[in-house]
């Protein structure tokens, strides 16, 4: 197993990962994966406390995951989806369109989760010429927001770190508040949401120009920065500016789809109408890469009205081989009720993470369903903040290594103050908990103490 390290760092191009010279630290090699577990080369057992990216919510090993997949395979194993159709594709599509909110009732499917942000910009873009509004091409995301590496996508996300070696990017890319209450200048003193975060949303299209704004992407829990849940009203504001406006919302649901918070949709959760929804991830619990948008009726419309395609197509998009294990999916997620065992257990999940507040470097526990984030800050009482020094010692030199040694993979992530984020399969439960909660305590303690030391020098 040590020559598998050794061919990944001379070889193997890791995602988001510094290149390393052969001899530097070993790789660590994931070889198997049973329910809420993985195990590396070496043998040592693993919890996945992030779903291996926030995608394999049926958890590892489910054989009649990959007993669809082979079967698939074996019938049909690859045909596209242009002017043809297969069985996989339309009963996936069908029952994708019963479960999303209103009338989102057709579904273009893509290889990935960025497929589906890009293809949906390009939806929003061409739709509005299709009506006559051909100035309608910004689009608005969030600071902070993360919503892929395509060079559209990468134009919607707001993390400056990973956007400026490939600037310039797409034009009319507009950036607005994110509902970050523990840090927000206009109401973290207050006893409640002003909306401020929602009203900025109007500002932004009144100083671009309304008839310029194509349509809003917003995902229903932000992952980048920590879990920002939507304050109560938040989404309903949205809705309303965007209808005012005649812009279209879109809810990248990438994350938040598929059970990650007790619904098949995020925007289900917190009540609110988009008018398309990208997904992916969750959709096959990660056995096959599968993405998509669902796309409201009223977005249709004009596609049916005008003998003008949607142009855009791509070679892997609705792969027969994915869709059939999303379908086999989606038959697990109803035969083991998954969203209802995210309802049950999310209050005993939350309960325990907000325990390790009595930790001095923890600020704030944030988030709901499968899906929590630690913000984790110099001084409680001041919400203090870190020195870039400080959170690149306490992130990457302190808690990734320990964690991983106790057994214990999550995301510790400083794309914005340093969080600590988790979203554990939706089958775990209280045994998973308890061993999440007493591995950050004691790695957590741990980095408080040691950080209140050299504090001290």
């Amino acid at each position: 197993m040590t020559q598998l390290s050794d061919d990944a760092q001379r070889h193997l191009w890791m995602h988001f990962t510094p290149l390393t010279a052969s001899g530097g630290p070993e790789v660590p090699v994931i070889t198997r994966g049973e329910g809420c577990y993985v195990w590396d080369q070496h043998g040592k057992r693993y919890l996945d406390g992030l779903s291996g990216l926030f995608t394999v919510q049926a958890g590892h090993g489910r054989a009649e995951l990959a007993e669809a997949a082979a079967r698939q395979a074996a019938q049909l194993a690859y045909f596209p989806v242009w002017s043809f159709a297969h069985e996989p594709a339309i009963t996936l599509a069908t029952r994708l369109a019963h479960l999303a909110p209103g009338d989102l009732n057709r579904v273009f499917f893509t290889p990935t989760g960025g497929d589906a942000v890009e293809t949906a910009i390009k939806l929003s873009r061409q739709y509005f010429k299709l009506r006559g509004q051909h100035s309608r091409t910004k689009v608005i995301s969030r600071y902070l927001a993360y919503h892929g590496t395509s060079v559209g996508a990468l134009s919607l996300t707001g993390v400056p770190a990973i956007k400026t070696p490939f600037e310039p990017l797409m034009p009319g890319a507009v950036k607005v508040q994110t509902p970050y209450r523990y840090r927000c200048h206009d109401c973290m003193h207050l006893d409640a949401c002003t909306l401020r975060c929602a009203d900025d949303l109007a500002l932004r299209i009144e100083m671009e120009g309304p008839d310029s704004v194509a349509a809003v992407f917003m995902e229903p829990v932000q992952n980048t920065g920590g879990a920002f849940t939507p304050p109560e009203g938040y989404w309903a504001r949205v809705r309303e500016i965007c209808d005012h406006y005649g812009v279209l919302l879109v809810s990248d649901e990438v994350i938040s789809a598929f059970g990650r918070f007790g619904h098949m949709f995020g925007s289900l959760r917190y009540g609110y109408q988009p008018d398309m929804i990208t997904f992916a991830k969750g959709v096959t619990s990660g056995y096959s890469p599968l993405g998509g948008v669902m796309i409201s009726d009223r977005v249709a419309e004009p596609f049916l009205e005008h003998t003008t395609a949607f142009l855009q197509g791509q070679t892997f998009g609705a792969h027969p081989v994915s869709c059939a294990v999303a379908n086999a999916n989606l038959d697990l997620f109803e035969r083991d009720d998954l969203c209802g065992r995210v309802l049950a257990n999310e209050g005993r999940f939350k309960q325990l993470i907000e325990g390790l507040r009595d930790i001095p470097i923890v600020g704030d526990v944030r988030g709901d369903g499968y899906f929590l984030a630690i913000e984790l800050v110099s001084d409680q009482a001041t919400r203090g903040l870190f020195t870039d020094a400080e959170a690149e010692w306490l992130l990457r030199g302190f808690l990734s290594p320990r964690l991983y040694d106790a057994g214990l993979i999550c995301r510790a992530d400083d794309r914005g103050e340093p969080v600590i984020t988790l979203s554990p399969p939706l089958i775990a439960g209280e045994d998973e908990f308890v061993f999440i909660e007493q591995t950050l305590r004691t790695a957590l303690t741990a980095a408080s103490d040691e950080f209140t030391r050299r504090a001290a020098r």
